[in-house]
């Protein structure tokens, strides 16, 4: 029986960052090792010049990079096939199909279109391709007719577009798309080390590559507890980032110490970075390994990234000789 495809990419606009590996990539190699899945992740490097449009010099280092990391963290080109959007011109031919019969109305409600705007409130995104790209991201996901996309809970509205853009699809030509489930993922709250959303554009980040005083100093300077002034005051670790971190990387047994420790002024902050700092370290070093591994054997990417292309553009070119008989032209 063939297993269910899914489908997920993401965008290359810089370094990838602890809340990456923690939100989506230690669940893509999830689903890989599973053995339930046929797994298709991309560099959506079109997605980037959504917002990047002024600045696209960087997309192409950051997309090696991006496979880099992804490799680092332990997915297998053996078990996934990883592939690169801009390589398959598919993808465009049927984001123009789809985009003649998306309604404007279902763009313009698009719930993360204002909170991008807002985050990315210093780049001029008043452009079609940024209205339009959930379109794009429909044809991304239902090129390979997936079956299902790995979603935090608040990604959920992107997918039901797509959805709905494949059920139009799907009623004004041939039911030719299958309609795609989001497949819920649990996503820690992890925030950057000023206490707001991690992001690259508010260089609050620390990076999967991070490592030695770089890493050190990061989780040095990490917003905590605002309302612990001394060592000698009391902590509330619910609220603490540190905390949240030393929940993802330290002992349950551990945790419970310093949970305890902090609520009774037991132990200071600049103590609990220093022993967050060394467990981040110790479980980032084979990822660190393998980052050197590959950052010699750009060769070895470029052969991944290429057999990834061809398979992909297999099944691109058959899903679209379907779509152009069904559109009639």
């Amino acid at each position: 029986m063939a297993l269910k495809r899914i489908l997920s990419g993401m965008r290359p606009t810089g370094k990838l960052h602890l809340g990456h590996l923690h939100g989506a990539l230690n669940n893509w190699v999830d689903l890989q090792e599973s053995g339930k899945y046929d797994c298709f992740y991309f560099v959506a490097d079109w997605h980037a010049i959504t917002s990047e449009y002024s600045s696209t010099e960087g997309i192409k280092d950051s997309t090696i990079n991006m496979v880099i990391d992804w490799l680092s963290v332990g997915l297998d080109p053996q078990k996934s096939t990883l592939f690169v959007q801009s390589a398959v011109k598919e993808h465009a031919e049927l984001f123009l199909l789809l985009s003649m019969i998306t309604p404007l109305a279902w763009l313009e409600r698009n719930p993360t279109y204002k909170e991008m705007k807002t985050e990315l409130a210093t780049k001029d995104l008043s452009t079609f391709g940024f209205l339009g790209y959930p379109v794009l991201q429909a044809a991304d996901i239902i090129m390979y007719k997936a079956y299902g996309v790995p979603v935090g809970i608040d990604q959920v509205p992107h997918v039901e577009l797509t959805r709905e853009i494949a059920r139009r699809f799907n009623f004004l030509y041939k039911e030719i798309f299958p309609i795609p489930e989001p497949l819920l993922t649990s996503v820690p709250k992890l925030l950057g080390i000023d206490g707001r959303k991690m992001s690259k554009s508010y260089d609050n980040s620390i990076y999967i590559s991070d490592r030695g005083k770089v890493l050190q100093q990061k989780i040095s300077s990490m917003f905590t507890d605002p309302q612990r002034m001394r060592k000698s005051d009391p902590g509330n670790p619910e609220i603490c980032n540190v905390f949240a971190f030393h929940g993802l990387y330290s002992q349950p047994v551990k945790v419970k110490e310093i949970d305890a420790a902090c609520r009774k002024a037991g132990i200071g902050c600049t103590d609990c970075k220093k022993m967050l700092a060394q467990r981040v370290a110790e479980e980032l070093n084979s990822v660190h390994e393998r980052i050197d591994y590959y950052v010699n054997h750009i060769a070895e990417i470029n052969e991944i990234i290429e057999e990834g292309n061809r398979k992909a553009t297999k099944i691109a070119r058959q899903t679209m000789d379907e779509v152009r008989t069904a559109v009639k032209i």
